[in-house]
């Protein structure tokens, strides 16, 4: 990986309390980057502040606390609204969180399947209302003659293959199976990605140790090799095919569905509808 400075870049990574997201955080502020750090909650955020502080001696000045549980989606936008107003110009939006679906049926306040909302329409959400600052240009860098606006990296899963999205159903409720709903939400991630609004990819950073290893195995990368992956791909540097999917390093074709043109109408459409968006 390339250690360039990304030096007056501004990244938000969302779930970067631990695993990759904390790693992801790690790695881009060591390389000179103001890291927004997303927590469930402020305690949560701010505790992984202090950890990047003591543990990975990282100025202070670079990393900000912000707190948004995924489960309700006013704490998204209430936290889209915060970024926007204090950080203008983002560079990079690393959509990051994410958790297994539990083993029982489990609905939202906002009457969501939890791991649909959680891993995909929080970051659908979050992803659509931070546009004005990605789009931003950043004087900054434009003067320094580097691409303005920002782009997207949405970290999903090989197991958005094994998916399908149910579309008269997409919150399971008649048959449900834990893997089934988190490879839908991974699918779901991989789709939108693939039809972006600001420069975005899809990547599914390898099998790693972290909370979601028994979805896949069990034994696997390190979080830190993993977020080698994500932070490639924040790097301006790192020349991207818009809307594409990577397999660690490697560009590869995702799933058929994931980039049919139907498949994204359909899920924009239905995406919007669950968050309240009339877009």
């Amino acid at each position: 990986m390339s250690s360039a400075s990304l030096s007056g870049r501004t990244v938000l990574v969302t779930g970067a309390t631990s695993g990759i997201g904390w790693e992801t955080a790690w790695q881009l502020a060591e390389r000179g980057a103001t890291v927004l750090v997303h927590g469930r909650t402020a305690e949560e955020a701010q505790a992984a502040t202090d950890r990047l502080i003591a543990g990975a001696g990282i100025d202070a000045a670079r990393l900000c606390p912000f707190a948004a549980d995924f489960t309700r989606l006013e704490e998204v936008e209430y936290l889209a609204h915060r970024v926007v107003q204090e950080h203008p110009h983002l560079d990079v939006l690393v959509n990051n969180a994410g958790m297994a679906a539990p083993e029982r049926h489990t609905v939202t306040a906002d009457g969501n399947e939890i791991a649909f909302q959680v891993n995909f329409l929080a970051h659908y959400l979050l992803t659509n209302l931070l546009e004005p600052a990605l789009t931003m240009g950043h004087p900054q860098l434009e003067e320094r003659g580097e691409e303005p606006g920002g782009r997207v990296v949405s970290v999903s899963s090989s197991l958005h293959r094994t998916a399908s999205i149910q579309w008269s159903d997409p919150n399971r409720t008649r048959s449900y199976s834990r893997l089934a709903a988190y490879a839908q939400s991974q699918l779901a991630l991989t789709v939108f990605a693939a039809d972006p609004r600001v420069t975005a990819v899809s990547v599914h950073p390898g099998i790693c140790e972290t909370a979601l290893l028994p979805l896949y195995a069990h034994r696997g990368a390190t979080a830190a090799e993993g977020a080698a992956h994500v932070v490639r791909l924040c790097d301006p540097a790192t020349e991207i095919v818009n809307g594409a999917y990577y397999d660690r390093d490697q560009r590869v074709d995702p799933a058929p569905l994931a980039i049919e043109a139907r498949t994204i109408k359909r899920l924009n459409k239905l995406a919007s509808l669950l968050v309240g968006q009339n877009t």
